[in-house]
């Protein structure tokens, strides 16, 4: 049983590498088949549709997302600290490129085109995240920590935004740095004392 759940693993670790490079559209099981070296039967195994897999994908994703937040609430008591170490951990993805790009980003992109099991997933992960910036938001107006322009949930929408559009810039431009010199200012003007 071991093996069959590593290679599942291999096949969502291969299939997430390949939608951050191309998008869901821009691989199939061949892709998958030729970069773990077994057969797109055995693929089919496991996620008999693509549209399974990405699915499978997006789950597995946004429970990875959830205990990673989960965490950051544990380990750093200050709001302020929490946010700024979201945007640490993907500053640090971005520039050794473990996780250059969120998936549900890249498949928001194509939301369209995505089946509809994939496209409620990935609009699962979006409201799970403006929640979670929502509510640290709000923890830290609540501790004089934040001083905020509109609602606590627009302006989680407005970094959420900040913090993926920020990603297109960096792939756009190849640059690693742009993505901190675009999200920086945006946490600098929630933290500014007195504006």
């Amino acid at each position: 049983m071991k093996s069959m759940t590593s290679t599942s693993e291999k096949i969502l670790d291969i299939a997430q590498s390949l939608i951050v490079e191309g998008g869901y559209n821009g691989f199939s099981y061949a892709d998958i088949s030729a970069a773990i070296g077994i057969r797109k039967a055995s693929i089919h195994h496991h996620f008999p549709t693509k549209a399974e897999l990405v699915s499978v994908l997006v789950d597995r994703y946004r429970q990875q997302a959830e205990v990673g937040l989960k965490s950051l609430q544990e380990q750093f008591p200050s709001p302020a600290e929490q946010l700024q170490s979201y945007v640490n951990f993907w500053q640090t993805c971005i520039r050794d490129a473990s996780l250059p790009f969120c998936v549900c980003a890249m498949l928001a992109s194509e939301m369209q085109m995505l089946p509809e099991e994939v496209a409620s997933r990935v609009r699962a992960h979006f409201h799970s995240l403006a929640r979670w910036l929502t509510s640290v938001l709000e923890a830290g107006v609540e501790q004089d920590l934040f001083r905020l322009d509109r609602r606590p949930e627009q302006e989680a929408q407005m970094l959420m935004a900040s913090v993926h559009g920020a990603m297109l810039s960096v792939r756009a431009f190849g640059d690693p740095g742009l993505f901190i010199a675009i999200v920086n200012p945006q946490i600098a003007k929630l933290l500014a004392p007195d504006r």
